[in-house]
Parts: C-alpha cells; structure tokens; sequence
C-alpha cells in the first residue's frame, strides 16, 4: 500500500470578505508534498484571493492557513519573514521591477533576503536565469524589452532564488502561445521533479491541467467543490465543470493529452 503524500499545506474553515462580498466561505483545501495541483473556477471565485491567503498577502476574516504545520499569521514577524522564504511566487505578468535589468530583479531576494554581495547574488542569479530556460544575455536586458514568455520565465527564475520548497503561479501561461505555453509547462514539469517542488498552479488554461497536474481543486459556491485527479474532477455533477471540461476545448485537450499517454 503506497502511503498518501505528506500535507504540506492545510487551509482550515477559510473566509475571506472584501467589504460586503464574501469571496471564501469555510473553504478547506490541502496541498499535499511533492503534487502539481491546479487551482480553477469561474471569474470572481477568488482563486488569486486564495493564493495570496495561503502566502500571507491577504488576512482572512477566519479561518486558518497552516503551512509546513506553523500557522503563519500567528508566528513572531522576524520567524515569519524566515519561513515566507522557502515560498517562491510568480504573479499575474511577472510583477518585476521595470527600472532593473532581469539579473538584478533576480539578484535583488538573494541580497536582501539572502545577505549576499552582489556580485555573488549575481552570479547565482545568472544559475537561476539558465534553471527557467533563459540565454544568458536576456539578463542585461529591461523587462520591457522581453517577450511575454521570456517576462514569464524571468519572473520564474525570480521566484526560484532563494531555492523556495513551495513554487505559487498565478496564470503563468495566459497570455502566452500555444507552443509557449506547452514549453512553459514542460519546464515547471521538470523543474518539480528535478528541485523537489510543491506547486501550487492558479490557472485557466486547460492543457496544463492536462499536461502537468496531478490533482485540480475546483472554487464554485465560495468554497472547493472538489479537489482530486482530473478524470474523477472531470466527471463531477457541477454546471460549471461540465461547461469548462465536457465543453469543446476540454474536450480537445483531453484528446490530446490522451494521445501523448498513448505516444509515451
């Protein structure tokens, strides 16, 4: 009998209110060592909202959030900045800083937080920049002159340099091409299973559920409906889960995901 994985991430009776729209109601999830899990629902289910709970970037009306076993809201500030570290997050278009060339957005955690000199922290950050699959040279350059694979990729390296346990990505294909996307998905592929990642996917995109993850967890009604492996999520009795997975680009990206298997 295998053993079930590890709980690396316990969200507790979760809600989360912005004024008087409640976002999360008694939402429950786990995240368990090791797992590729995708995060989806409907525009206005919070599944960025839920993110930044889980991170410590927004403060729930109740609930708990428990992280490696430690609660983190209640933990001393100086304990919690150390413990946020092993958190690497790429958000919503890479959120880097526009004035610092890609090598020094990625140099700036490994000097604040790691205490190295610079020319160190550069030196390692140019190991990050080669781990998300950059050239050397786009390193010199301004986020905005990237592409928005390479903005993507080079908000990756960011949010891997300080070799974090846990990697949160919120829509990092969006916005990406096909051919992009799939590279992108293939690389947080082996990236989980060469670093020993946990990842924790915010994403619309149907073919990297298909492509990478392990376990969906679905937000509808405030709360997760269901969180498991995409054929048992694909079949729950859900309006929403049979427009977005029975719907014709479910449909395609199951056939093809089918047909990879069955190549391999």
């Amino acid at each position: 009998m295998v053993a079930t994985p590890e709980v690396i991430i316990d969200v507790a009776g979760l809600t989360n209110r912005f004024g008087s729209q409640t976002v999360h109601d008694k939402l429950n999830l786990q995240v368990r060592r090791g797992e590729i899990l995708g995060v989806v629902g409907g525009s206005g289910t919070g599944k960025s909202v839920l993110l930044r709970s889980i991170v410590g970037l927004q403060h729930p009306a109740a609930g708990t959030v428990r992280v490696f076993g430690e609660d983190l809201s209640a933990l001393p500030p100086q304990r919690r900045s150390v413990f946020e570290r092993r958190f690497g997050v790429l958000f919503q278009r890479g959120a880097l800083f526009s004035s610092l060339s890609v090598l020094e957005n990625i140099a700036l955690p490994l000097i604040e937080y790691g205490n190295l000199e610079r020319a160190e922290a550069e030196h390692l950050a140019k190991v990050k920049l080669a781990l998300a699959g950059l050239p050397a040279d786009a390193g010199n350059k301004l986020p905005a002159t990237l592409s928005g694979g390479m903005i993507k990729r080079a908000a990756l390296a960011r949010a891997l340099a300080l070799d974090p346990d846990i990697l949160f990505l919120d829509e990092p294909t969006a916005g990406l091409d096909p051919i992009g996307a799939a590279a992108f998905d293939r690389l947080i592929l082996t990236l989980r299973d060469a670093l020993g990642l946990t990842v924790f996917l915010v994403t619309h995109d149907l073919d990297t559920l298909y492509a990478i993850c392990d376990r969906v967890a679905v937000l509808a009604d405030k709360r997760v409906l269901v969180a498991a492996d995409i054929a048992t999520v694909a079949a729950t009795d859900n309006p929403w889960v049979r427009d977005y997975f029975l719907g014709p680009r479910g449909r395609a990206a199951g056939n093809a995901a089918h047909s990879l298997q069955e190549q391999h």
